[in-house]
């Protein structure tokens, strides 16, 4: 077949191309016409298809998510915001942190290895991409039915993915979440973040300005691996009942990576790059054509000297192509012999691919014939913007009516303790060690707290002991009842848990999963979600910094729960002030922080007891958030607690369970005056925590929560080796950890 050049185009009109096969529209197929008054080249039809499909371009989500910039304002710790590879935040002493959550969650269903892996992968690099040396992962995930057989398929081969990828990297992984529920069976979500630090002056941008300068591509060889990859395979639902479009997953290779970091670092050393921008989602596409768009110029590019590990990939395969552990360089033409030398000392292959130009074309050469010839925004910045219709679901109502409140309560002590422990042991609740022991939390000996604490949290510098923390939190649950206040939840908690480690929130980036925004049910779900989330962040002070749409998470017309997933960054002076959630040391009197309420729905007792959804999810104060974090970070920062853990999902019973078992130690707890057994240890009111304090801070802490109007109740003290609800029940350690360790290696080992 002949080339399709740009001079063969204008010629053949009427000549017919695959548009609807690589997933474009029949009015955006004309747009592209339009702007390039011709038909595209096959090539160029390549790049318009990966870069406006949904999962690159935004296009059913943009109109939304603009409320993040509209409504938030950036804070005095914001250096780098939406737009970038990644946000960045200053620190303090002259650091800045980049970080970033983005979702790999199809490939991961196809192939759960490669899926997780490269998702680890390419968030890395988008942290590297900044500037940063990447410090530490998290992976917020959800799977199906925990007893169901496909789950045994793709839960092990994500979590020995990010394991392999992430240990092989030599990062630390300190945080996320492992949740079950059948509405995620055939849409996993495999979630991925990364931290990075850096200093004020090493942040970089993803531009290509100055004439002249050359565009290098190094890293892995491009292979056919991943062609269309995560940008056509995200854009789409899985349904039988037509084709669907299931290019091959990425594959990575993380000791590639691992080079490629460590070549990167230095080439940023030496001051030798004017831009630089990952490959990532839509490969050589997304990066030549944001490079461009964000630059000054125009770009050439000659497309037959990209090292390639398949000689026969067409010139659209290696455009579309998203092999992985590769990154695109603007670097000055002095410059570019020192360039290659640091790439051949870490044996990454490095090849100048072309160069910044005069115009404002971005122009792509294939063994000299022109095959690429377009505007670079109308590529990567100026695709399709739909306003989708939405409404208000016609089931949400009688959702919402179904309330928990009504479902039957334990009678007596036994019945609560046998609910307690079915609710310790259910798959949600019970301990992930089985998950995380799979992963290397502590490698390069910063790691300060990691799972199972509220927060992950590593330290930066060594000498004053500065350090950051992130937690990610989110409840399709609650959202499913409430979008709005679901998100709101999720940010909430997500702050909590942070404020409970010590440390000072700061900023968030969020990973936003729906089902399909051709479904005017999800398209509400969306709407208000990132409403909401828009409006806690404007309250809390959190700028959002960046963050991931994933939709089309649905098999035919059944949509996942919606579920904003939120990544709280915080920052901590001096890591060795942080709280761990730990019960340790005999006498600590045990206070409970904020208001106990009737708050079922969406509850773990909920779910766990009664198989039941409905109702109206925990009220929302951010407000109360905001104190409680106050309280915490201070009590912290002056040594009035000892441990401190958030309530949230199971609620005092749970967290006081969890801080037992990490600590070694009972608890005796006593029903506070005006609260009933039940409401007291199952409800999931927000705005909670529990908090361990010394004899000798009481006072203190107990003057300090009154002056602030922060309701402290001191409801018990750790002691013993049981957890004893005064009056009701105990149950002994070994009991509850029996329970609590054994479910995950019983459905998955």
């Amino acid at each position: 077949m002949s080339l399709d050049t740009v001079k063969h185009a204008s010629e053949t009109p009427d000549s017919e191309q695959p548009w609807k096969e690589l997933g474009l529209k029949e009015d955006e197929y004309a747009r592209i016409r339009e702007i390039l008054g011709r038909r595209p080249t096959g090539a160029e039809l390549a790049m318009y298809s990966v870069m406006w499909s949904e999962h690159c371009s935004y296009k059913s989500s943009k109109v939304h998510l603009k409320q993040f910039g509209e409504k938030v304002p950036a804070n005095d710790a914001m250096l780098v915001g939406i737009g970038e590879n990644a946000g960045v935040v200053d620190v303090g002493q002259g650091y800045a942190v980049t970080f970033k959550v983005e979702s790999h969650n199809h490939p991961s269903y196809i192939e759960p290895y490669q899926g997780a892996a490269t998702g680890v992968g390419g968030i890395v690099r988008d942290i590297l991409a900044m500037g940063a040396r990447p410090v530490a992962v998290v992976d917020p995930l959800r799977f199906g039915a925990a007893d169901h057989p496909d789950t045994k398929r793709v839960l092990p081969g994500v979590v020995a993915g990010i394991g392999g990828y992430g240990n092989c990297l030599g990062l630390p992984n300190i945080g996320g979440e492992v949740v079950f529920d059948s509405c995620y069976q055939g849409n996993p979500l495999v979630n991925a973040g990364c931290i990075g630090v850096m200093k004020h002056e090493d942040i970089h941008l993803a531009k290509a300005s100055g004439a002249g300068n050359k565009v290098i591509l190094y890293g892995a060889r491009t292979g056919g691996d991943g062609i269309g990859g995560v940008s056509v395979l995200a854009s789409e639902t899985f349904d039988d009942t037509k084709p669907a479009k299931r290019p091959a997953v990425q594959v990575g290779d993380p000791f590639q990576e691992k080079l490629l970091i460590e070549c990167t670092l230095e080439i940023f050393a030496e001051k030798l790059v004017a831009g630089i921008q990952d490959l990532g989602g839509a490969g050589l596409s997304c990066a030549t054509s944001e490079l461009a768009s964000a630059g000054s110029g125009g770009m050439r590019v000659d497309l037959d000297l990209v090292h390639l590990r398949d000689a026969t990939l067409s010139p659209e395969e290696i455009l579309m192509s998203e092999s992985q552990e590769r990154m695109c360089a603007i670097v000055e033409p002095d410059k570019v012999d020192r360039f290659l030398e640091i790439c051949e000392k870490w044996d990454v292959i490095a090849t100048v691919i072309g160069e910044v130009t005069e115009g404002e074309r971005l122009e792509i050469f294939w063994h000299g014939e022109q095959i690429v010839d377009v505007p670079p925004r109308t590529v990567a910045h100026e695709g399709p913007v739909y306003q989708r219709p939405f409404a208000r679901p016609e089931w949400q109502d009688a959702l919402q009516a179904d309330d928990a409140g009504k479902l039957p309560r334990p009678q007596n002590g036994e019945e609560l303790k046998d609910q307690v422990l079915k609710l310790v042991s259910s798959p949600n609740q019970a301990s992930k060690s089985w998950i995380t022991d799979q992963y290397d939390r502590f490698v390069q000996g910063n790691t300060v707290l990691a799972q199972p604490e509220d927060a992950g949290m590593v330290r930066i510098d060594e000498e004053t002991n500065l350090g950051v923390a992130m937690a990610t939190d989110g409840n399709g649950r609650y959202a499913k009842l409430d979008p709005y206040a679901g998100a709101q939840l999720a940010l909430a908690e997500s702050y909590r848990n942070v404020a409970a480690s010590g440390a000072k929130p700061l900023a968030i980036s969020n990973c936003l999963n729906f089902g399909s925004p051709e479904d005017p049910d999800v398209m509400w779900q969306f709407a208000e979600a990132t409403r909401g989330l828009a409006d806690g962040c404007f309250q809390l002070g959190t700028p959002v910094t960046g963050g991931n749409v994933s939709l089309y998470n649905q098999t035919g017309d059944v949509a996942i729960h919606p579920t904003p997933v939120v990544a709280v960054l915080g920052v901590i002076d001096d890591v060795n002030r942080r709280t761990p959630i730990a019960f340790a040391e005999e006498g600590q009197l045990l206070y409970l922080l904020g208001d106990t309420k009737e708050e079922f729905g969406g509850s773990a007792w909920s779910e766990v007891i009664h198989r039941h959804l409905g109702g109206l999810p925990p009220a929302v104060d951010l407000d109360r958030e905001k104190l409680l974090g106050e309280i915490l970070i201070s009590a912290s920062r002056d040594g009035m607690i000892d441990a401190a853990h958030d309530l949230s999902d199971g609620g005092l019973v749970q967290a006081v369970v969890e801080s037992c078992l990490r600590g070694g130690k009972g608890a005796r707890l006593v029903v506070p005056e005006g609260l009933d057994a039940f409401t007291f240890l199952f409800s999931e009111s927000a705005g909670r925590a529990v908090v361990a304090v010394p004899r000798s801070e009481e006072l203190r802490f107990t003057d300090m929560c009154g002056a602030r109007g922060l309701p402290a109740t001191r409801i018990g003290v750790v002691d013993g080796d049981a957890v004893d609800v005064q009056g009701e029940f105990a149950l002994s350690l070994e009991e509850l950890r029996a329970a609590h360790e054994a479910t995950i290696p019983g459905l998955l080992a």
